[in-house]
């Protein structure tokens, strides 16, 4: 796949998000280990290296299915995993430097991510399609109910009872409808819970591609990989496509691409995205002092 020269690229970039109607951000986990929310190497070593010691566990992805043999482990990991991944600010700015770039335009987001960032840095709401969950709510994990539940407090709680990487059995969270054991509201099988909030923000979204399906939409993909590509990447290459006025942006180190049929149409930037959010800043800069 060609791909322009970086300096072209971040000029038509920022001159996409200036002169367009909307835009549709796209974001992955890509974008989330870019605002240092890493799932590996030293963060891991920091903040769980009793568990690596004692059950070798490799990256904070794999050790989720790690079959712990108590509900008191169980939830000393994941409590901490939560903690670290959603309730604590994230290394960088790059959501801020994100949000700083969309704020004043016609955006909205559809993630895949689980972390909440996007609504600690500013972006509202209303203008989200949190995809996959969010490490922030509990469900059934018979899924006998369509309902979540928030769990920062008690996480916090655990975090700081463990001992020896075990809870306090009265802390452990159970369905108050069934009586089986709660667990994260995020998409791994056939139980994930698709509540009232999922379901309202999937209609705001739907709502807001066909106001914008024949305007001139910039389609922001940010660090989407190849796990899960009907969710983002095939839609917006389609949309893009179906729009002769859209633009397909994807920004991702060592993994952007497109159909031949939208090449003329695409931006497409290989290289850290924080980085490129600092380019494009500058550029917006520069462009503002040139008028």
């Amino acid at each position: 796949m060609f791909v322009d020269d970086y300096t072209i690229s971040i000029k038509k970039l920022t001159k996409a998000i200036q002169t367009c109607e909307a835009i549709v951000v796209g974001a992955g986990s890509g974008l989330s280990t870019a605002a240092g929310l890493t799932y590996s190497g030293e963060r891991f070593e920091k903040y769980f290296a009793d568990f690596i010691e004692r059950n070798h566990l490799q990256d904070m992805y794999s050790a989720g299915f790690y079959p712990y043999q108590t509900l008191e482990e169980y939830w000393a990991y994941w409590s901490r995993h939560i903690y670290y991944n959603r309730y604590v600010d994230a290394p960088f700015n790059t959501y801020q430097l994100l949000w700083q770039l969309v704020k004043d335009k016609d955006y909205f987001v559809i993630t895949t991510n689980v972390d909440h960032q996007f609504q600690k840095n500013g972006f509202d709401k209303k203008r989200l399609f949190y995809t996959q969950g969010d490490y922030g709510l509990w469900q059934c994990s018979k899924a006998c109910h369509q309902q979540t539940y928030d769990n920062q407090d008690i996480v916090i709680e655990m975090l700081h009872q463990q001992e020896d990487m075990k809870i306090p059995s009265s802390l452990i969270p159970y369905c108050p409808k069934c009586g089986a054991p709660m667990t994260m509201n995020l998409r791994c099988d056939q139980t994930f819970v698709q509540d009232m909030g999922w379901h309202q923000a999937l209609s705001r979204y739907e709502e807001f591609l066909k106001k914008h399906q024949h305007s001139k939409v910039l389609y922001l993909e940010l660090g989407v990989g190849g796990n899960t590509p009907v969710i983002i990447k095939y839609p917006f290459w389609n949309y893009v496509h179906q729009n002769k006025k859209a633009i397909y942006a994807n920004m991702n180190l060592n993994d952007v691409y497109c159909p031949k049929n939208i090449q003329k149409q695409s931006i497409l930037i290989d290289s850290g995205i924080h980085d490129t959010l600092i380019k494009l800043w500058e550029e917006m800069g520069k462009e503002n002092e040139s008028d």
